[in-house]
């Protein structure tokens, strides 16, 4: 049996932690995969800065996944993921070191990018 995917915004309302959000993103990337729609990424979900307490990454990553998969699956762009209010003051990489951050400036996807998230090319991929 399949399960349905539950719109973002519901998917991520009671988020508390960033493991939670780990598994969560997985599971719906998974779930939009199978069936790509602009009413699973349409609403804006809510701010968990201050759940999690991880400075806005989740709320920024949030943003740039789905327009990341609007991109992708020639889908609109959500109204919510535009402007600053989901971008990180300062830039954040998914690595520690110096050479891997130089790779993640380089190929981080363009809806990453742009909200200060460095992270490697393939960062939504799912086997």
């Amino acid at each position: 049996m399949i399960a349905t995917a539950r719109p973002m915004r519901e998917a991520f309302a009671d988020i508390r932690d960033e493991q939670s959000f780990g598994y969560r993103l997985r599971d719906f990337l998974d779930r939009f995969r199978d069936n790509p729609s602009f009413e699973l990424i349409s609403e804006e979900p809510r701010l968990l800065s201050q759940s999690i307490g991880d400075n806005g990454r989740a709320d920024a990553f949030l943003a740039s996944t789905a327009a990341f998969l609007a991109n992708q699956h020639d889908l609109p762009e959500p109204t919510w993921t535009q402007g600053t209010s989901r971008a990180l003051d300062k830039p954040w990489f998914a690595a520690k070191s110096h050479n891997l951050r130089m790779v993640l400036l380089q190929e981080s996807p363009a809806a990453f990018r742009v909200r200060n998230l460095f992270v490697s090319a393939n960062a939504l991929h799912r086997a």
